[in-house]
């Protein structure tokens, strides 16, 4: 590739990668503000298709598409710092060091976001950021293996994972944690089924929401498309683009045949619309291969579309802003969805005490008065938007005057 080639790919790799990146974690907020501000979001399943509202679904559903394409452009992201210069070796400290940290704010500052007390007989919530920092420490050994041979063994984990569904921990196992469950349990617990952990003797515990298969396979598979951005830009584009239509319509076929890659088949429901419902509603935890081919299809086709934007108009800007500070915005934005629930419930005069318990808690706690129409959901989410744009806005810009180490880290 020619230098001025090269050249104008890292511009536009970095505005469609931090655009995309920015449109997923704007739905993001709006998903958490769903959770602590709507009405009956802690108590029922927005995803039923049998009790729940298309709005609400739809509410819930497009916010599916954040943790694929967070993950999986935390893998393009990684190559795209082997192809800016860094060796190797640095590049293996930087994720296993960065790894780490990720899980350490995983269960401090991001679980105070959540819960908003210090009652650490629950430990946290194993969620995102756990399992980017987890595979980021994969990545740090998995950068010496060729981009092809780490794209292969990323794509099997996504592919074949759902073959390991039958092997199932019984939920008073898993939940309940009477019996507690042995080392055997907890450690597939971890890898592929979402459970309760007991910790220190059962003083504590840990909620893993997001067990490690497939996702460290997601960022695997997006490391290793990182390599596209060493390419010509049409034949990138054109290859994003057939890549993303092929995935989405795999996801379509394989759905309307029901016999693989989802736990739960779709079924005919009373209503058209709830059947639609049923189709669309796959699974998130663990991430079954229709959920991923579900979701990163379209953010694919999206990569391909924006492939050669030049970030000056308004909404691109607006996106991208957020895309370049992505762990800076993840952890404003759970104080700041949670923050929503506290502060309109006491300007109603509703009781907020149920948003400082543990997460299993609060559904229970709630008072029947509690919470707001999805109207008020989605004037929060604005609202939170634009509290935080001008943060990321000022800490974007102090990245990119300070290159300071330190910096990276956040």
């Amino acid at each position: 590739m020619k230098e001025d080639d090269r050249t104008r790919t890292l511009r536009n790799r970095i505005y469609s990668v931090d655009l995309l990146r920015g449109i997923v974690m704007m739905i993001m907020l709006l998903d958490h503000v769903r959770e602590f501000v709507h009405a009956g979001a802690l108590q029922t399943d927005p995803t039923n298709p049998e009790t729940t509202t298309a709005a609400v679904f739809f509410t819930r559903w497009i916010t599916h598409f954040c943790a694929p394409a967070f993950v999986f452009l935390s893998g393009v992201s990684i190559y795209l710092q082997k192809m800016n210069g860094k060796n190797e070796a640095e590049l293996s400290r930087f994720l296993w060091t960065r790894g780490l940290w990720l899980v350490f704010l995983e269960f401090t500052v991001v679980r105070f976001a959540i819960v908003f007390n210090l009652d650490y007989s629950f430990f946290g919530m194993a969620q995102v950021i756990w399992v980017i920092g987890v595979s980021m420490v994969v990545m740090a050994a998995m950068i010496y293996l060729p981009a092809k041979v780490v794209g292969s063994i990323g794509l099997t984990m996504i592919l074949l994972h759902n073959l390991l569904d039958p092997v199932q921990i019984p939920p008073n196992v898993a939940f309940a944690g009477a019996p507690p469950p042995d080392f055997g349990q907890i450690l597939w617990i971890v890898l592929h089924q979402v459970g309760v952990v007991p910790l220190f003797g059962g003083a504590s515990q840990i909620f893993f929401a997001y067990p490690l298969i497939p996702w460290i396979g997601v960022m695997m598979a997006g490391y290793a498309l990182g390599t596209f951005y060493n390419w010509e830009t049409g034949r990138r584009t054109r290859v994003l683009l057939i890549a993303g239509i092929s995935a989405t319509v795999a996801f379509a076929a394989l759905r309307l045949i029901n016999i693989y890659g989802d736990p739960v088949p779709w079924s005919v429901q009373s209503e058209p619309i709830r059947t639609v419902l049923s189709y669309l509603n796959t699974n998130k935890y663990p991430p079954s291969l229709l959920f991923l081919l579900m979701t990163l299809g379209p953010s694919l086709i999206l990569l391909a579309l924006t492939d050669q934007i030049d970030g000056k108009a308004v909404w691109q800007r607006l996106a991208i802003t957020f895309g370049r500070v992505p762990m800076f915005f993840y952890i404003l934005q759970w104080f700041t969805a949670h923050g929503a629930g506290v502060l309109l419930s006491y300007a109603a005069g509703k009781d907020p005490s149920y948003l400082f318990l543990k997460p299993f808690d609060m559904g229970q706690a709630a008072p029947p008065e509690h919470g707001f129409s999805l109207l008020t959901v989605y004037a929060a989410w604005i609202a939170g938007l634009a509290l935080l744009y001008p943060l990321c806005r000022w800490w974007g810009n102090l990245k990119q005057r300070h290159k300071h180490w330190t910096l990276s880290y956040l």
